[in-house]
């Protein structure tokens, strides 16, 4: 329950403190007085959007704090507790700050948390319903939550939905292969060509290089020939027609008359030595350049297959990379495409598999969904029924169950096969119509605050916060009104914002709020209500501006049957 709760330059209120107590709470005040505000900082303490227009003219900063009691809320504590987050003897403290900049920041027990920890951790606990609110029952979607909520469908709606998703998600995927499918099977028989050329050509790196050389050699085969021939008779003598002898007899030569002198002068023995090694040289280039002409051979037909082979190479490597190594580079990179492409096949058929067993799942959570909002449509419907009669009489509520058509691909929807709709028959005799179409507005507050009760009266703990839920009612329904909002107050803390006596005299702790002036500036002041300041507030709710002996004999008729309820 709230403690205390502590609102500064907020609106028109510049600074107030005002302390709740177990049960019900009622807020009072003339239009216009403020009443509003105090809605509007628990909405902030529960993680509501904030606006910079909400700062007091003149402040730089609003501020909201409240203390909250945990005690009788231990799955709260551990919450907080999971969090990094400690009560101080189950005490909570929460406050939220506004800067004039837009920027908002929460605490915790004095930590610095998200603002959207907020709303996480009040999620159930922290309630604010509205007039505004109750228009969501004209909106049939609200219907089905209210309906799941009832009976404890919202885990299986909650799978239902993600279910349908994935199978919409798989869904498109496949749609997607489907399309892309003649694009796919074109660029699988372009890649498929493209590794066949290259793995036919049977490339081997340096290839290109050596089948150059090679075709330089058979293309100059004779003046080859007649060069090598040529050097050996230079070399050797051999072959020359005017006798002369070649390098390696004049080597010799040289040879004999240095290797004589060196006989003479051994300092010559090592010119010797050089000259014997020269002409060893001499002989082998002679000899190697012999074998060369010998081996080189006229081949046509080899030179044919070089110069054919040369042009395939470099057709692939103008097509796919400048030398051997790029080309098989490409080749493997197309491969491994080509790969890919074909796991694109297997991927459909896995898809279409997947999405098999996921629509069978779907079907199996419809139904079962199908059979709990059967069951809770009708205790549902009888529950809203006993809670409204005191206070429509003879009305009548019906939760009717509406199959849904299936979208397109899917065997139901993201909320299941069937919609709920919420029926009101205003007296006994008349047909249930749908609720959105004959309940007029106070009905409508009734029945949403019938549903209020219904649906929070299992759970324990929770702030009930209601504002305007009494608009277009009197006299004996306000009076049960304020009976069923002091029943539910008997497993909550209810804080109500009314208009009306009877709904006040059922509160036990009164708040008033009023405005005054300040320096010329409008102020909110809240406080709480003494016994006889109660009396006063409760006889001028109930006869105006002018309040008579009469009111008040009146209002203390309220109050008296408050206690004696």
């Amino acid at each position: 329950m709230i403690e205390l709760l502590r609102i500064e330059n907020l609106a028109v209120v510049d600074r107030a403190e005002v302390s709740f107590g177990p049960g019900l709470n009622v807020l009072t005040g003339e239009t216009g007085a403020g009443k509003s505000i105090v809605l509007g900082a628990l909405a902030l303490l529960a993680g509501a959007r904030a606006s910079a227009d909400a700062i007091r003219d003149g402040a730089d900063e609003a501020v909201v704090e409240a203390v909250f009691r945990t005690d009788t809320l231990p799955d709260l504590e551990a919450d907080l507790a999971r969090r990094g987050l400690a009560t101080d003897d189950h005490e909570l403290v929460v406050r939220r700050t506004l800067a004039r900049s837009g920027r908002s920041r929460a605490q915790v027990s004095g930590q610095l948390v998200p603002v959207s920890l907020l709303a996480e951790l009040f999620a159930g606990r922290l309630e604010i319903s509205s007039q505004h609110e109750s228009q969501a029952l004209l909106r049939a979607e609200t219907h089905g939550l209210l309906l799941d909520a009832f009976g404890g469908c919202l885990s299986l709606r909650e799978t239902l939905r993600e279910r349908y998703e994935a199978l919409r998600t798989l869904a498109e995927e496949r749609a997607q292969l489907a399309a892309a499918a003649a694009e796919r099977a074109r660029r699988q028989d372009f890649l498929s060509f493209q590794v066949r050329e290259i793995d036919e050509a049977k490339l081997q790196p340096g290839e290109h290089a050596a089948l150059t050389a090679e075709r330089g050699r058979l293309a100059h085969a004779e003046r080859l020939q007649a060069d090598a021939a040529a050097t050996v008779s230079l070399l050797t003598g051999e072959g020359a027609h005017d006798a002369a002898p070649g390098v390696a007899a004049l080597v010799t030569e040289a040879l004999r008359h240095v290797e004589g002198a060196a006989r003479l002068d051994p300092a010559l023995e090592p010119v010797a030595m050089r000259l014997r090694a020269a002409h060893v040289e001499i002989d082998d280039v002679a000899r190697d350049v012999e074998r060369y002409g010998l081996g080189l051979e006229a081949d046509p037909a080899r030179l044919g297959a070089i110069e054919e082979r040369l042009a395939l190479l470099e057709r692939l490597g103008r097509k796919y990379g400048p030398g051997e190594a790029e080309v098989l580079v490409f080749r493997d990179a197309a491969a491994a495409e080509l790969e890919g492409l074909g796991s694109a096949e297997s991927r459909e058929e896995a898809l279409a598999q997947e999405h098999g067993q996921i629509a069978a799942a779907l079907v199996e959570h419809a139904a079962a969904l199908s059979a709990a909002r059967s069951e809770a449509a009708r205790r549902l419907g009888a529950a809203i029924d006993a809670a409204l009669q005191p206070l429509v009489a003879g009305a009548r509520v019906e939760v009717a169950l509406e199959p849904l058509a299936a979208p397109e691909g899917a065997p139901c929807g993201p909320s299941g096969a069937e919609a709920a709709e919420l029926r009101f028959a205003a007296s006994p005799g008349e047909a249930a119509r749908p609720l959105r179409r004959v309940a007029s507005g106070g009905e409508l507050s009734r029945v949403f605050l019938a549903i209020k009760n219904v649906l929070r009266g299992g759970a324990q703990g929770m702030v009930l916060v209601f504002d305007e839920v009494d608009t277009g009612i009197g006299g004996r329904i306000a009076d049960r009104v304020g009976r069923t909002l002091a029943e539910l107050a008997t497993e909550h803390q209810v804080l109500c914002i009314t208009h009306l006596p009877q709904i006040a005299a059922r509160g036990s702790t009164h708040i008033r709020v009023e405005k005054d002036e300040r320096d010329g500036r409008p102020v909110t002041r809240v406080c709480a209500l003494d016994a006889a300041v109660r009396v006063e507030e409760i006889a001028r709710m109930a006869g105006g501006e002018t309040v008579s002996e009469a009111t008040r004999r009146h209002a203390r008729e309220l109050l008296g049957t408050r206690a004696g309820r």
